[in-house]
């Protein structure tokens, strides 16, 4: 996660309203306590990159796990949404299904700096934690994150979409046969019909019959 977004989120004030917040008063700062939920909450704008992401508004689905340690609280969990984009082969809508996983330390106000890192395993280099405001925490970040990285860079509708014809920009999927037998390119088509006309012009008077007032050397 980037420095300027924990530290907006550092700084931003959290309205306990929102879905995603999470008031955390039922841990209690004991460690050890533990609390896992579900949760459906719409989808926050700009979720997503350009070519593929979750609509704004739409549902996506929380399970969540929310532990007490001595640091502070430590949030795991997996969002699940409807993907909306275009096939970056054939350029026609589609949809998918988007599971991310997440992990993210939020620290007590009054932690020692010190201890504001967490050991998310998996080899995962420490990283500067969130805060709490209060109880709350802000989920926000952590989710837009875990979910745009999640994202395909090239989705495409089927695996072995064939993409648009290279030539007229025709759906391949749509006409397997398709197939262009002449090789010449449509631009040069009335160029080439106009040289055709021309030349039948010039046999015709090749072999029109002359007479004798028809010879330029007649005098």
């Amino acid at each position: 996660m980037s420095d300027r977004r924990k530290q907006e989120a550092l700084n931003a004030p959290l309205d306990p309203r929102s879905p995603l917040v999470l008031d955390t008063r039922e841990l209690g700062r004991r460690p050890g306590a533990l609390k896992e939920f579900s949760r459906t909450v719409p989808a926050p704008g700009d979720l997503g990159i350009e070519v593929i992401g979750v609509p704004e508004g739409s549902p996506m689905e929380l399970d969540l796990r929310l532990e007490s340690v001595m640091e502070g609280v430590l949030v795991t969990g997996t969002a699940r949404a409807r993907l909306k984009g275009e096939c970056v082969r054939c350029l026609e809508p589609l949809e998918q299904e988007c599971e991310a996983d997440f992990q993210e330390m939020f620290s007590y106000p009054d932690a020692d700096d010190r201890s504001r890192f967490a050991d998310t395993g998996d080899d995962a280099e420490d990283e500067e934690t969130f805060q709490l405001e209060g109880d709350l925490l802000d989920l926000e970040p952590v989710l837009r994150d875990a979910v745009v990285l999640s994202l395909p860079l090239q989705p495409v509708c089927q695996e072995d979409c064939p993409g648009l014809c290279p030539r007229c920009g025709a759906r391949l999927a749509d006409d397997p046969g398709h197939d262009h037998n002449e090789a010449v390119d449509i631009r040069w088509a009335a160029l080439e019909g106009l040289a055709g006309s021309m030349r039948d012009g010039e046999k015709d008077e090749d072999n029109a019959p002359r007479t004798a007032g028809d010879d330029p050397q007649e005098k």
